[in-house]
């Protein structure tokens, strides 16, 4: 199978939007990897001058390029795999993921997050990073191992949706913000659009679920993917939602604007899931979810907030 690499420059990211109508940056086979080099942050958001925390030379030439700027995620892509079609599934092994820089930024703003109105001024923090140690060192003294993934990973939406933006995540994938989904583990895409359209950026260096002032640590990565088709040979489609698979479990996931219906979305996700696998009535797949798996708050700041349920491999199946 073919590796394909994907520099990030003006030419190949967008900035704050998915769409089916976007033509691709590449286009490759069914189980061929690409390599994605993805970077974060506006200018508002870079180092004060005189810092020693550069930054990446794409990420300036991004900058220079006044591109359409609609979210706050640079994505990029899409990528194209051949023969994708509605229903079908899209396989995304995350295979690796590097840093990209030496430094990260957390910050909010007024009005956004899980207390909107609990803080009058914005708040800004960038923190250096250890690549070689794989830890961030906070102003307060307090190191943290870093965990890395992409906030975003999403193939493009349904050609009736038109352009839609990055911060709202939804059956598409997107900006799913799920710290689980570290190098090594799979998300499973539906797909919505011919050639799937697949789009990562929003690189976390590390994020506690919940995500609750809006940022994670939020730094440049590249991810190297490897892309499986799953073709759909019946009339139902093969996948309604995303959905993961890590080392240790199985995990389904909901999205809604309140909480309670995203709950309730990721649990009949899991319900489903189990029926589809084990010989189990819908009855007693929701009783051994009561019993057995672990529902918990992916994030709260999207628009459309995030429960994941996990369920522990080998319980089941």
């Amino acid at each position: 199978m073919a590796t394909h690499q994907v520099a990030a420059t003006p030419q190949t990211v967008r900035w704050g939007t998915f769409s089916s109508t976007y033509s691709p940056v590449v286009t490759i086979n069914s189980g061929d990897t690409v390599v994605l080099e993805c970077v974060s942050g506006g200018p508002d958001a870079m180092p004060p001058a005189g810092s020693d925390m550069t930054i990446p030379p794409a990420l300036a030439a991004i900058h220079a390029s006044n591109l359409p700027r609609v979210g706050g995620h640079i994505v990029t892509g899409p990528v194209a795999v051949a023969g994708a079609m509605p229903g079908d599934m899209l396989e995304v092994r995350i295979d690796k993921i590097e840093l990209g820089n030496d430094w990260g930024f957390c910050g909010f703003r007024p009005l956004s997050g899980t207390l909107p109105r609990d803080f009058s001024a914005p708040f800004l923090t960038h923190i250096p990073v250890d690549r070689t140690r794989g830890t961030c060192r906070l102003p307060y003294g307090v190191e943290l191992t870093l965990a890395p993934f992409f906030g975003v990973m999403g193939v493009a939406p349904a050609p009736n949706f038109g352009v839609i933006s990055t911060i709202q995540p939804r059956e598409h994938g997107g900006n799913l913000d799920n710290k689980e989904l570290i190098a090594g583990t799979t998300l499973f895409l539906p797909v919505w659009a011919p050639g799937a359209l697949f789009s990562a950026g929003d690189g976390h260096g590390v994020q506690g679920d919940g995500e609750v002032c809006i940022n994670a640590l939020e730094i440049c990565l590249t991810g190297t993917f490897t892309l499986v088709l799953h073709k759909n040979t019946g009339t139902t489609p093969l996948l309604s939602y995303p959905r993961a698979e890590t080392a240790t479990h199985f995990i389904t996931m909901g999205l809604h604007e309140d909480l309670d219906q995203a709950m309730q979305q990721a649990l009949r996700q899991m319900i489903d899931f189990i029926c589809s696998r084990r010989n189990l009535s819908r009855e007693e797949a929701y009783q051994f979810c009561s019993l057995a798996v672990d529902f918990r708050v992916t994030q709260t700041v999207n628009g459309e907030k995030g429960i994941h349920g996990m369920l522990k491999k080998g319980l089941l199946f």
